[in-house]
Parts: C-alpha cells; structure tokens; sequence
C-alpha cells in the first residue's frame, strides 16, 4: 500500500509477499470463472468432484526430457485449503492428471518447470476434460496456448503482472501517522488507498476483459485487507516504527472491539464468487484466528448450535444472518482441525455432519478431506515444545543440536506467516513418515513473528521438536548463518557437525537424499 497506509508495514509486509509471491502467484489466477472466452458468470455450485486436465508442453530443444514437469494449484474453498499438484511429462512432452475439486467449475493456476514466472490460468470443469498445449521459443517465454474450454488469452497470462504492480507499488508521500488517531481514520484511510491502487494499476488496463477486472478488484482488496488491516495493533506498532524516530518507546495502541470489524459488511460475504478467489481463505483464517472476534472452536458442537453462536458475533458484522456464507464458514471450522492439526474427525462430529448436512455436498468433501488426514495421521509425531528463553543468543543452536545426540537434525526456521515454509511441511508430511524409528530428528524453529496461540496450533499438525526464540535469540541465528529469509534449512550431523544450510524447500527427494545420506 502507499506510503500514507501503513506503510509503516509496507516493507515488512512486501518482504513477506516477495517470500511467497513464487509460491501463489497463480493462486492469484483462482478468481472467477469465465462461461466463454469473455463471459464471466456469477454463480457456483459446491461439489465433491474430479476434473481431468491432459496436456503437452513444446520447448525449441526438441524431444523433452523427464525432468520437465508442471505444477497445479487448486484452490478447495470448503476444506479450505490450497492443493497443489505436480506431474512430469513424458519424453513427447505429455501429462495428464486426474484432480479433485470442490466446485462445479474450478481455477487453476498452472505453469511449468521450463519457466515457472509465467502462469496461466485454466479452467477445469468437474465431471470434463481441460486440454492446454502449451510452446515455447527459445527465449523460454510462452510462444502458442492452445486450450479447451477456450478463454480470454489476456486474462490467462496478464493477470499476475497487473497484481504484481499493485502489491509492490510506492507513492512519494511520507509515511502518514495513524497509531494515535481513530480507527475510523485508519480504516477510511485504507479504503482510499486500496481504491487508489485498483485505479491506478487496474482501471486502466486496456489488456484484461472488464468482467475480469471486477473479479481482481475482489482479489486484490479483500487480500490486503486480510493482510493489514484485521491485526490493527500490530499494523499501528508498525506505524509507529515507520513514523518516529525513536522507536524505543512502545506507543498507547488504542484498543478494538468486535464493532471495529464493521468493514466486513462491505464484501458481501454471501456472494458466490468468492468460492473462486484465493484471499477469501485468508480472509477465513483471520476471522477464526482473531482473539477480538473469539469465534469459538466447533469441536463436537452440533453445527446449529455453533451457528446460533457465530451469528450472534458475526452477523451485525458481516450485514446478515443467514446465507451460504455461514456454511462455508461451518464447513472450514472443521477444515481447520483437519488442516492445522492434522486430527481426524471423531465419530461425534462425523455425525453431526451428516446430521446438519446429509449426504450433500459438503458432507462429501469433508469425510473426503478426513479420509486423507486418517493416512497423515498414522505417520503424524507428537509436537514437543521446549522452551529456552534465557539461553544466550551465541547458545542458542548449540544447545539445541546438543539435546539431541547420536542424530541427525534437520532444523526448520519457519513463521506461522510464511506460505513458503507452511507449503514446505505440508509438502514434506508424508516424506518424513519415511524416517520414523530412525535416527534422525526434526526441530522446528520460529519467533515472536507468529502468533503463539496461532503457533500452537499449527504446530499440532506439524509434530516433531518445537522452539519459540525471543527477537534477539533469532535475530542472532538469522545474522550468524547469513539467512536473509524464510524457510531456511541447517542440517546437522550425529556429530553435531553442520553440513548443510539453505533457504527455500528444494523438494522431498532432495531433503531425503541429504538426511540419508547421513544415516549410512
């Protein structure tokens, strides 16, 4: 955002985007859904169901090797999560994979490994079959697309550029004070530079179909919203920092209540097409993760109940009290103890799912969804905390690997925040079941950056050896490794001896390969 709107967060915050931007770049393509090459309708239906994608991607080198491969992101609304898959093509350049949807009609962002800046988007009919030919020149840049069911060519390869633009975007204006004013300044103030930005960057393209325009706009403000303005206090400690010059004294916040989140009245939460828009699973993880708010935890409630509870938080809130808003939000309450805590459903909830919604739809996808945790959670480790405050910064590592003797540590330093380093785990589930009973141990290492009761629990999901460093304790690990960002990797030893360090997952055959290569 410019520099008037927390800009005192901008640099932090585009740091965190820039992290991530290669891991949901074409998520960002998850956004509507186009009827004809220029059509975009209005309306969804929520189904269990299977898509089939087939395809071949040309490079000038000729026959392609085996290492080529494409990747697939797949947004599921209702086990509110991002899927993502990846497929190699065969020597005459083929793929084809068979992808499940919740959707009737889905989005998906999809690129290759000859270059992986340039994504598309591609539509994906549940029950059909989505063919994409995709040629490249020698240059490596995309040369001919070739898909069925056809789409708007501009609105397939432009998109991310256009977004691209608004997130990094910088005014000349200074950085406006906002912590010691009203929030209804800060939030009037964030609703004129959102619309700035759409104006600036988005308005007056002349490449994108003007259907599609209005389904980015969705995008674009209800992720930034998600992103800067739902933890007011610590966007104002930020716009503090970027405002004053003595930023050791830590400013009177004013405090929020729920009445601050009146601005969610303004996204019409009800509307369908958020079904297809990737910042609307973030906009549901901060509503659940908001201590302000306090939406409680669906456990073994039955969902009526729940409801009654919700509503009586969220609906003056949101601007209504009934919809298919409120079982979406159902729904991704129980995705959520699937998804953080990797924990099946009991026969309890099981029930009263099928009590509130029968055999419909989103009854299929969560015992779908639950089926798959089943098989995580066989392989799933207990998540041990340990807790080491007043160890020196220079001990910190030290005493960590030396816990741990006559192993192999593979060391994660992660953020709650950090979609590279969540995808990294998620990718890595099943692989680290591979290394159960042997000698080797997974350590898990964040800071104050995340929230501790949200760290708490996603690390159930996650299992293995915890550590929740002060500042200065991580300050010092990221300096003296020269990590710049994260995920970063420190691989030790039975030693104890460091053998490896690296930032960005390079993969599960790669970790593999490493931890194996020291358990010989």
């Amino acid at each position: 955002m410019e520099k008037g709107l927390l800009n005192s967060s901008q640099d932090i915050m585009t740091k965190i985007l820039k992290l991530h931007l290669l891991c949901i770049f074409c998520l960002l393509f998850l956004l509507s859904f186009n009827q004809s090459a220029d059509t975009v309708t209005d309306t969804s239906a929520i189904v269990a169901g299977t898509a089939k994608i087939t395809g071949r991607i040309a490079t000038p080198n000729g026959p392609n090797t085996d290492s080529i491969f494409v990747s697939m992101n797949v947004l599921h609304p209702i086990s509110g999560e991002t899927v993502k898959h990846k497929v190699f093509v065969d020597r005459s350049g083929k793929f084809s994979l068979d992808i499940d949807v919740e959707t009737d009609t889905s989005f998906i962002g999809l690129y290759s490994s000859v270059n992986p800046y340039k994504a598309l988007m591609v539509k994906l009919i549940n029950g059909g079959v989505t063919s994409i030919d995709i040629a490249y020149n020698s240059d490596l840049d995309i040369k001919n697309i070739e898909v069925t069911p056809a789409m708007n060519q501009n609105d397939m390869s432009q998109s991310i550029e256009v977004v691209g633009k608004m997130i990094e975007y910088r005014s000349d204006r200074a950085p406006e004070r906002l912590y010691d004013k009203s929030t209804d300044e800060f939030l009037n103030h964030a609703k004129t530079v959102v619309s700035k930005r759409l104006a600036i960057f988005l308005n007056n393209d002349t490449l994108l179909s003007k259907e599609f325009k209005g389904v980015l706009s969705k995008e674009f403000r209800l992720s930034m919203y998600a992103a800067h303005v739902f933890d007011y206090q610590g966007e104002m400690m930020l716009n503090y920092r970027s405002t004053n010059k003595d930023k050791s004294k830590k400013p009177e916040i004013q405090k929020i209540d729920r009445s601050y989140f009146h601005f969610l009245k303004d996204f019409n939460l009800n509307d369908p097409q958020y079904l297809r828009i990737f910042a609307f699973h973030d906009l549901q993880n901060a509503i659940f993760q908001n201590e302000i708010l306090g939406l409680p935890v669906i456990g073994e409630s039955d969902i009526p109940s729940w409801l009654a509870s919700v509503k009586v938080i969220l609906s003056d809130l949101v601007g209504f009290g009934d919809g298919p808003y409120y079982d979406i939000l159902a729904a991704n309450a129980f995705a959520r103890q699937l998804n953080e805590e990797v924990k099946p459903l009991t026969e309890k909830q099981k029930k009263n799912i099928v009590y509130y919604w029968k055999n419909g739809e989103i009854a299929k996808i969560l015992f779908r969804k639950n089926q798959q945790v089943v098989e995580l959670d066989k392989v799933k480790s207990p998540a041990i905390v340990n807790d080491i405050p007043t160890v020196p910064n220079a001990k910190v590592i030290e005493t960590i690997v030396s816990k741990y003797k006559n192993k192999v540590v593979f060391i994660d330093l992660w953020a709650t925040w950090c979609a590279p380093c969540l995808e990294a785990m998620k990718q890595f589930r099943s692989a680290k079941g591979d290394f159960r009973d042997k000698d080797v141990v997974f350590v898990y290492i964040t800071n104050g950056s995340s929230p501790r009761k949200l760290w708490g629990e996603k690390i159930k999901g996650i299992g293995g050896e915890h550590y929740y460093l002060t500042d200065a304790q991580w300050n010092y690990m990221m300096d003296h490794f020269g990590f710049e960002g994260i995920p970063s990797y420190l691989l030790y030893n039975k030693e104890d001896i460091l053998i490896n360090k690296f930032t960005a997952f390079p993969g599960n055959d790669a970790v593999k390969e490493m931890i194996n290569g020291l358990l010989k």
